[in-house]
């Protein structure tokens, strides 16, 4: 070992860029030598040597030579700090076993990459093994829905009940969190009482095996929330109100924005809300798809022009051939309005032409804007 070192300090003393890439590779060598190597790393002349040269080497070195580099430095307590610092900061395949395994990078450092390193960095950090208190903090501060995702499968990380309960609270709109929580080591009764409200079937099932929940209460509290949101109805005696009566309208605001969020608010929903007779529904949902303001929405259903429904429904990507149930439906349940009769009814097919979705849109607007 003490030829070793020897050929290390020889090596650094040479300007020769192939003995800098010879140093760089006799050091990554030495990872994979034992502790005899490990105890030449620590000598006093060896790190004196890291300090001084081993950052402009890694600058200068090709790709693979850094990803060799990280990949045996990853585990490796004798690593210059700066150094480590830097490969943490590279590009994420070069970083990854650093962030994942580095017993230099300490919390300060962990929490500087979720500031300043990309989005896949920040997973990295927040799938680390045994993350500390620091470092959760952090990661709940910053809400990055992928992140907090990360965060949530890691079951090694100190968590604690008040970190729980945010996590819980942003299931209610990153579904992806859902599932990792579930099975979360530090979720608690009460937590999971409210996981099980935004969670599937398969979901609640596991949640009411794992707890011992009431699963037929919850799913009267749930169904009671739903019925309120959705059609206003009171909810059956010995369900729990979950809203007050005046709070509907809020409801189903929150309702479409989760649904939004998820990617699930789609024009098939709209048909179904108004099959199932909830217009207001079917009015916020067609506001937030086309991104109109519910009251443009209202003053078009409570028009005599049939093809101003028509146009916002286009405008959507709904397909022309249900237009015409949609109509029928409105009609329905909004007192025969829009008006117009067959003819104007017939006629309203035309805003299904040739006009992209686009353009239908901003036909809408411009059409029930008041001047």
């Amino acid at each position: 070992m003490a030829a070793k070192a020897d050929e290390i300090l020889g090596l650094a003393k040479s300007k020769a860029p192939a003995d800098r890439e010879r140093l760089l590779l006799a050091i990554v060598d030495l990872c994979d030598a034992g502790e005899g190597a490990q105890a030449v790393m620590k000598a006093p002349p060896i790190q004196a040597l890291l300090n001084s040269i081993f950052m402009s080497l890694v600058v200068e070195a090709e790709r693979d030579i850094r990803a060799r580099l990280a990949d045996k430095l990853a585990g490796a307590d004798w690593a210059p700090a700066a150094l480590i610092n830097v490969l943490a900061l590279d590009d994420i395949e070069i970083a990854r076993p650093i962030i994942a395994g580095s017993p230099v990078l300490k919390d300060h450092d962990l929490v500087r990459l979720l500031v300043e390193a990309t989005i896949e960095h920040q997973i990295e950090v927040a799938r680390r093994p045994n993350l500390g208190p620091p470092v959760v903090a952090a990661i709940l501060q910053q809400q990055e829905p992928a992140v907090l995702t990360a965060l949530a499968g890691n079951f090694t990380a100190q968590v604690n009940a008040h970190d729980m309960g945010r996590l819980v609270a942003a299931s209610e709109r990153i579904v992806a969190l859902r599932a990792p929580l579930s099975h979360h080591p530090a979720l608690t009764d009460d937590l999971a009482r409210q996981l099980y409200l935004w969670v599937g079937q398969s979901m609640r099932q596991g949640l009411v095996a794992r707890f011992r929940l009431d699963g037929a209460a919850l799913d009267a509290a749930l169904g009671a929330a739903v019925r309120e949101a959705h059609g206003g109805l009171a909810p059956a005696s010995g369900e729990l109100v979950v809203r007050r009566e005046g709070e509907r309208e809020e409801m189903e605001e929150q309702l479409l924005a989760k649904l939004n969020t998820a990617g699930q608010l789609r024009p098939g929903y709209l048909l179904r809300a108004l099959q199932e007779g909830k217009l207001s529904l079917f009015v916020g949902g067609l506001a937030t798809l086309g991104r109109f303001d519910p009251a443009q929405v209202r003053r078009a259903l409570n028009s005599d022009r049939p093809e101003l429904l028509a146009l916002a429904c286009a405008s959507v990507d709904i397909d022309r051939s249900v237009f015409p149930t949609i109509l029928e439906l409105v009609r329905k349940l909004n007192g025969g309005r829009p008006g117009g009769g067959d003819e104007a009814a017939r006629r309203a097919g035309g805003a299904f032409g040739p006009l992209g979705a686009d353009i239908a849109g901003a036909a809408f607007r411009q059409a029930v804007t008041p001047r």
